[in-house]
């Protein structure tokens, strides 16, 4: 099991990053998903403090540099806030499940940016395996009409954009993180990418006068609650996996095993949600994971 460690931790992300969908999603229908993103970055910047504290000797990034700073910082507004914004609010919209499996379009848009801007390669069973993830998500959220004479979406409209525009912020958020980070360490890193986006809802709930809907959210105590454990297993618990992940195996197995999370939150969609998933919907999803899955390893 100690010789599979990086593999297990890449499951544990995904494992992490699908139950913090699911208290996510819970936590914005209750209270809105522009306070949930607030609240959850202050959360997760204790969790990683603390941590950080007892692993590394810094509670705060006080040992970065000014580089790490500015594109960092790009890195955080980019995607913690701006694409957090639209990720939490496809949650709302479409459901976990969905913005999951929509996010799966994030590691191909990332290979693409960093093609283009960090001059990285991709290979031609890389292209291929693109075009068969985007082909698995586009199984499950198109369909034909009634009348079946023309192509339609299966789901709102409006939480598919916001999911499709969730995962370019994460994908631009990580080709910044890469110029950013460099050798600094990822975890405080992190901390610098969530000090920016904080910064950023701070000056939206003043310019919008949004206040009160944050004093209602945290007055919510089962939002806090759910908002509390899905800061716990996201932000901190699997970011802390992916990086052990990173650390035992490749960037290749680890990103693969953590982009089963369309299918880890199956059960929850169907035993708690009770949706109705029909056989072309999970075809597609499999597809999906399976695209990454040749982008990554082949």
């Amino acid at each position: 099991m100690f010789s599979h460690i990086g593999e297990l931790a890449a499951l544990g992300t995904a494992l992490g990053y699908t139950l913090n969908g699911i208290y996510f999603e819970a936590a914005g229908k209750r209270v809105g998903s522009l306070a949930v993103n607030f609240i959850r970055l202050v959360i997760g910047f204790i969790f990683l403090s603390l941590f950080t504290y007892f692993t590394r000797g810094y509670l705060l990034p006080t040992d970065s540099t000014l580089h790490n700073w500015i594109w960092l910082g790009i890195s955080g507004f980019i995607g913690f806030f701006l694409g957090g914004i639209f990720l939490f609010q496809a949650y709302v919209e479409i459901g976990t499940r969905i913005t999951l499996l929509i996010l799966g379009v994030s590691p191909p848009i990332t290979a693409l940016l960093g093609y283009i801007f960090l001059k990285e390669t991709i290979s031609i069973m890389g292209i291929i395996g693109m075009f068969v993830t985007i082909a698995g998500i586009a199984l499950v959220i198109l369909g034909k009409d009634t009348d079946e004479e023309k192509i339609e979406f299966k789901h709102p409209i409006k939480g598919i954009f916001f999911a499709f525009l969730g995962a370019l912020g994460n994908s631009i958020g990580m080709i910044f993180s890469k110029i950013g980070m460099q050798d600094y360490h990822p975890l405080a890193a992190t901390q610098i990418r969530i000090v920016i986006g904080f910064i950023s809802f701070v000056i939206l709930f003043a310019y919008l006068n949004k206040w009160s809907v944050l004093r209602k959210a945290i007055k919510d105590r089962e939002a806090m609650k759910k908002i509390t454990l899905g800061s716990l297993f996201g932000p901190f618990l699997g970011v802390s996996l992916q990086l052990t992940s990173l650390k035992y195996t490749t960037a290749g197995v680890s990103a693969t095993i953590t982009s089963i999370m369309p299918i880890t939150v199956l059960p929850h969609s169907i035993l708690v949600e009770k949706e109705q998933i029909n056989a072309k919907e999970i075809i597609g999803t499999l597809l999906s994971v399976a695209g990454i899955a040749i982008l990554f390893l082949i």
